[in-house]
C-alpha cells in the first residue's frame, strides 16, 4: 500500500462491464512527471466529494494492478478515501499546465518508436505530438448498449454493490455515444494512422451539442471544436493509452487517444 499524489489529465468516456459495472479509464502524472493508469474506477459511482477533475491533483493509496501486466497500471485500494487536492489553472497560457505536461518527459512524435516500445511492455502511455492533422472521422456506430447487459448491471446494482451508502434511484447507465470520432495524422516519418478518440469530453461536449442543436449539428459542433480550434488555433498533442487487449496481443497498433492537450499558441506578445 502506498499514497500517491496524481495529476489528473485522462478520463475516458465510461464503457459498461458485468464485473464494474460503468468504468472510466483514468490516467495522469506524478510529480516526477512519470505517467500512471488507475483502473478499474467506476467514476459516477463515487461519492462527490471523490468525483475528481480533470487537471485536479488528488491522493489515492495504490497498489500495482496485478490483473494487468502494462507498466502503468494501478489499482486505488479503497475509492472512499480519494482525497482531492488543487486544480491546475489554465492561466498564463496555461504555464503552470505545460510544465507539468511537457516538462518532466519525452514528447513521442514516431508511431514506430512507441508500437514498438508498446510491443516490448515498457510503455502503454505516451504523449503524442502528430506532425500534420489530416482530418477529423465521425463514423456512425450501434446507438444502444445491449439491453440484456444494461439489465443485468441495472439489477446487480440494486440488489448490492460496493457503495451501499449511496442511493441508486436516480443512477443511469452513462448512454453510448450513437458515433465514433477519430483523428487522421501523420507522423514525423509521414506515417498515416487513423485513432479513435475515447476522451470523456469529446461525449460529454456530443451530448451537450445535441441537446442544443439537433443530432446533425451537434456532429458539426463537435468537429468545429476538434479541427477548427485544436488544430488551427492551438498547439495539439495526443495523450495516447494501449487498451489492454491489444497490448496483450502485440496489435499492430494498439494505441488509441485518450485525450487532447490543446493549449493556447504562444506569441511573442504572451511572454511579457
Amino acid at each position: 500500500m502506498a499514497k500517491e499524489k496524481v495529476l489528473i489529465t485522462v478520463k475516458t468516456y465510461p464503457t459498461i462491464s458485468e464485473k464494474y459495472k460503468e468504468l472510466a479509464c483514468t490516467a495522469g502524472f506524478r510529480g516526477d512527471g512519470s505517467w500512471i493508469r488507475l483502473y478499474p474506477i467506476p467514476f459516477r459511482l463515487l461519492d462527490q466529494e471523490q468525483q475528481y477533475k480533470k487537471y485536479q491533483w488528488v491522493e489515492v493509496d495504490i497498489a500495482r494492478n496485478r490483473g494487468d501486466q502494462r507498466p502503468e497500471s494501478h489499482r486505488v485500494l479503497s475509492t472512499s478515501e480519494i482525497k482531492l487536492l488543487h486544480e491546475v489553472s489554465t492561466d498564463r497560457e496555461w504555464e503552470e499546465r505545460r510544465k507539468l505536461v511537457l516538462g518532466n518527459q519525452k514528447i513521442y512524435t514516431n508511431l514506430k518508436e512507441i508500437i514498438s516500445l508498446a510491443h516490448d511492455n515498457k510503455i502503454s502511455l505516451v504523449v503524442f505530438r502528430p506532425a500534420e492533422v489530416l482530418g477529423f472521422v465521425v463514423e456512425a456506430t450501434e446507438p444502444e448498449w445491449p439491453h440484456e447487459k444494461i439489465t443485468g448491471i441495472l439489477n446487480s446494482l440494486k440488489q448490492g454493490h460496493l457503495f451501499e451508502d449511496q442511493s441508486l434511484e436516480d443512477f443511469r447507465i452513462m448512454p453510448k455515444l450513437p458515433y465514433k470520432f477519430s483523428y487522421r495524422f501523420r507522423d514525423d516519418a509521414g506515417v498515416e494512422s487513423k485513432l479513435m478518440i475515447e476522451d470523456w469530453e469529446i461525449g460529454q461536449l456530443y451530448w451537450t451539442c445535441e441537446k442544443r442543436y439537433g443530432k446533425d449539428q451537434a456532429v458539426q459542433k463537435v468537429r468545429q471544436k476538434y479541427m477548427d480550434d485544436f488544430v488551427k488555433t492551438k498547439d495539439l498533442y495526443l495523450f495516447l493509452g494501449t487498451t489492454y487487449e491489444w497490448h496483450v496481443r502485440k496489435a499492430r497498433n494498439p494505441f488509441v487517444i485518450i485525450g487532447t492537450f490543446h493549449p493556447p499558441h504562444i506569441t511573442q506578445n504572451s511572454l511579457f
